[in-house]
C-alpha cells in the first residue's frame, strides 16, 4: 500500500513552478514522455493545477504536485488529498482577515 508524500509540500528545495526538462527529472522521465502524459486523453494531470500554459510555446509544471502525482499515480485518492492541500495553501483560499475600516 503506498501512502501519500504529503512532505513533498514542505520540502524548501522544490521551486513552485518547473519547465518541462525540470519536471521530466523530477518523475525520471523524458519531456517527450511528459508531453505525452499531458496531452493523453483522460489524463490526470490537470491544466491549472498540475500544469499551467502560457502560452503556445511556454508550459510551466508544478514541482510538488507533479512529484506527489508521480507517487500516487496508482492511489488517486492520496493524491486527491494532495490537490487539496495545495489549494488550501493558495492565498486565494486564505480566509480574508477582517478588520476595522478607516474612514
Amino acid at each position: 500500500m503506498q501512502q501519500s508524500n504529503s512532505s513533498v509540500f514542505a520540502d524548501a528545495s522544490f521551486p513552485l513552478l518547473v519547465n518541462k526538462h525540470q519536471a521530466a527529472r523530477i518523475l525520471g522521465i523524458s519531456p517527450e514522455t511528459l508531453k505525452k502524459y499531458r496531452l493523453a486523453k483522460g489524463s490526470t494531470l490537470v491544466q491549472g493545477i498540475h500544469y499551467y500554459v502560457w502560452n503556445s510555446r511556454v508550459v510551466r509544471y508544478n514541482a510538488s504536485l507533479l512529484a506527489d502525482w508521480g507517487l500516487n499515480r496508482h492511489n488517486p485518492d492520496a493524491h486527491q488529498k494532495a490537490i487539496e492541500l495545495y489549494l488550501a495553501s493558495l492565498p486565494a483560499n486564505q480566509p480574508k482577515k477582517r478588520g476595522r475600516r478607516v474612514g
